[in-house]
């Protein structure tokens, strides 16, 4: 995805290992763990130490991590993407804290009942990683799927959340590795 040239970017360390936050003008565009699938080329955007929305957005995940905050009010902006998969996105964000949803259901709730296959690539494409809860998706038998940041912290993320979900034992044994 091409991102404009106006975007700066910062460190975030998180519980779950370092981010990647990036700010344009008055959003945050961009939160990806470091070295994640689909994370652009962020190196080229100047570090910013700096910036109300970074720090408001800083502020969120800590209280979020900490149990604090069940919704993110950081101002967001979707720099990048097609049509459909800003469909998606602004779908993911309708799904409230504590809840899970389908890859079908997110298909039906856009209008695109038989794009489930486009939908799941269009949430692992989400370039708002937690604060679009991309990781609130499951399989439609409430199974662990994909996750851009790796399954390891899709089933931390939802532990701390209080969501149910089927794990692979296999899933189960890695979790305790990060």
């Amino acid at each position: 995805m091409k991102y404009p040239s106006s975007i700066r970017r910062a460190g975030y360390a998180s519980p779950l290992g370092n981010m990647t936050l990036a700010v344009d003008a008055d959003a945050l565009v961009g939160a990806w763990f470091d070295g994640q699938n689909h994370q652009p080329e962020t190196h080229p955007w100047p570090e910013l130490t700096e910036h109300p929305v970074l720090r408001q957005a800083r502020r969120e995940l800590a209280e979020y991590f900490a149990g604090r905050r069940t919704r993110f009010d950081v101002p967001l902006a979707f720099a990048c993407g097609t049509d459909f998969q800003q469909a998606v996105w602004r779908e993911l964000q309708r799904i409230p804290y504590g809840t899970s949803t389908s890859y079908g259901a997110i298909s039906a709730a856009i209008g695109r009942a038989t794009a489930v296959r486009a939908v799941g690539t269009a949430v692992g494409r989400n370039p708002l990683g937690i604060i679009v809860p991309c990781h609130r998706v499951l399989g439609a038998d409430g199974s662990l799927t994909g996750y851009a940041g790796g399954l390891e912290r899709k089933i931390a993320l939802l532990r701390l959340e209080g969501v149910s979900f089927r794990a692979d034992p296999k899933q189960e044994q890695r979790q305790g590795t990060l």
